[in-house]
């Protein structure tokens, strides 16, 4: 009988990190079946899910984030040239090359797949979700300039960059997001019960 009243204490205290809990594990379940059902050559251009060729968008968010960051690059006036599409090359002889992991597709799939999943209204589900893949969106063209503009005089920032810090914050602004809809949304009635 201890145990029973030690568990149902424990779930009583956890109760409140159950959102939490549902979140890590669809951005979990989501992330391996992102990496696992959609493949793609990172040098190359084709992207593929369960073998059928889905490279448009791929290829259209490349070239467009290539040209945003052309745009952010020659408002800073910073010299350059662009090749082949994706590749930026700064004059002092360091590049970057956008390819189709860099456009931000998978993390607005997770995104989307948390918010689909989590509790709340759909009347506010209907406007927040697109309202949370555009914040997604612009968070990803801040993270793709800083990387891109940093490559010019530190190449070697560029693993700490991408791999570390960016992959972080980002994976961090999503979760700042849903922690706007979970209190701003979800858990508005029991605030207002209170």
């Amino acid at each position: 009988m201890n145990l029973i009243n030690q568990i149902k204490s424990l779930l009583t205290v956890l109760k409140p990190l159950k959102g939490i809990f549902i979140f890590i594990i669809i951005l979990i379940l989501s992330h391996f079946f992102w990496k696992f059902n959609v493949l793609g050559d990172e040098s190359g251009k084709e992207v593929t899910f369960w073998g059928i060729d889905i490279s448009f968008p791929f290829i259209f968010m490349t070239d467009h984030i290539t040209s945003v960051i052309e745009n952010v690059i020659t408002f800073l006036h910073i010299p350059f040239h662009r090749y082949e599409n994706n590749l930026i090359w700064f004059f002092t002889g360091n590049s970057v090359r956008i390819i189709w992991g860099c456009t931000g597709i998978k993390q607005s799939f997770i995104f989307f797949f948390i918010l689909l999943f989590s509790q709340g209204p759909w009347k506010h589900k209907i406007w927040f979700i697109p309202l949370g893949l555009f914040a997604s969106y612009v968070f990803n063209l801040f993270r793709i300039s800083i990387i891109t503009i940093s490559m010019e005089n530190h190449p070697l920032w560029f693993h700490f960059l991408h791999e570390y810090l960016f992959k972080f914050l980002y994976y961090g602004f999503i979760f700042g997001i849903w922690l706007i809809w979970e209190e701003k949304f979800n858990h508005k009635k029991d605030i207002e019960k209170a």
